[in-house]
C-alpha cells in the first residue's frame, strides 16, 4: 500500500461476479464516500457498490 493509499482509508467498492472486487474511488473522509456512493449508486442502478474502511499496519 502506497503512502497516498493510506491517506484515504474510505474506499467504495464494486461488487463482481466470483467474489471479486474492484476499488473504484478512495477518500480520506467518510461522509465524502457515503456521497459518492450515492451519487454512484443513483447512477448506475444496476452494480452492486459498497462502502469499506481499508486499515492498514
Amino acid at each position: 500500500m502506497t503512502y497516498l493509499e493510506k491517506l484515504s482509508p474510505w474506499c467504495i467498492v464494486r461488487l463482481l461476479p466470483n467474489m471479486q472486487n474492484q476499488i473504484v474511488a478512495r477518500f480520506r473522509r467518510r461522509s465524502d464516500a457515503e456521497a459518492h456512493l450515492q451519487v454512484l449508486r443513483r447512477l448506475i442502478p444496476g452494480v452492486s457498490f459498497t462502502l469499506i474502511f481499508n486499515a492498514f499496519k
